[in-house]
């Protein structure tokens, strides 16, 4: 999918076309397991600054020492980092995601995940997990498994910017219902259960979390990290920045 965008963008390699001529739009659909099924544009993975949402602008400036750009996708946020002249890295699992980084010029990234990763030897100072990746810590259960793994190559007095989204403030019927569903299940409201799919191919189910603030602090209690502030400016969206107490 990301591949496709950049081609679309730049005009540059093969590109997915409609009636065998023009370039098609390049969508990513988000499919839900209550059957809902949003569509989004996938060029925005592509985005220069001028293009960011002002959040993205404010998470740089908590960034400092080594950074880790975690679901770094096709290079947005590192490569600006780059610029900038910060040592960062590009994390992603998907393996077009870092081709298409790496051609865009991010010259370090990783293909894997973080528990993968959690084992190599590097130290970083600033974990970054924006474009709504603090969804990452997936689940009561699964925050603190990968928390720890952040903590394991996290240097001393470490930080993690995350930008998240509170689910709460809606009144549409279909996802209240569904915070309603899970909440009946035993999950967090905004505990989302999804796959994405792109033209013939489709991810398998995972769990992705919207939470709020306070949801978010209960899950860092008694992980290695503190919730330090919470940037609500742009609400729904939010910057939670956290620190490493040991």
């Amino acid at each position: 999918m990301i591949r496709d965008a950049y081609a679309v963008r730049t005009g540059v390699g093969p590109r997915p076309l409609a009636g065998g001529r023009l370039p098609r739009p390049v969508i990513e659909v988000i499919e839900r397991d209550d059957g809902l099924i949003n569509g989004a544009p996938a060029d925005h993975y592509l985005d220069e600054p001028d293009a960011w949402q002002p959040h993205d602008h404010r998470a740089l400036k908590y960034c400092r020492g080594r950074v880790l750009d975690i679901g770094a996708g096709a290079g947005r946020t590192a490569l600006e980092l780059q610029r900038r002249g910060v040592a960062v890295t590009g994390l992603d699992t998907s393996q077009g995601a870092i081709e298409v980084a790496r051609r865009r010029g991010l010259r370090d990234t990783v293909l894997a995940t973080v528990d993968e990763f959690a084992r190599a030897p590097v130290r970083y100072d600033t974990f970054l997990l924006l474009g709504n990746n603090l969804g990452l810590l997936e689940s009561p259960e699964r925050a603190p498994v990968f928390l720890d793994a952040l903590a394991r190559l996290a240097a001393p007095g470490a930080r993690i910017v995350a930008q998240g989204t509170d689910p709460y403030g809606t009144r549409d019927p279909v996802h209240v219902a569904y915070h309603e569903r899970n909440r009946a299940r035993g999950r967090l409201g905004g505990q989302l259960r999804l796959r994405l799919r792109y033209r013939e191919v489709a991810t398998g189910w995972f769990d992705y979390l919207n939470c709020s603030a306070a949801e978010l602090e209960a899950l860092v209690a008694g992980t290695a990290w503190r919730l330090k502030s919470i940037d609500e400016r742009d609400r729904p969206y939010y910057l939670a920045v956290m620190e490493l107490t040991h």
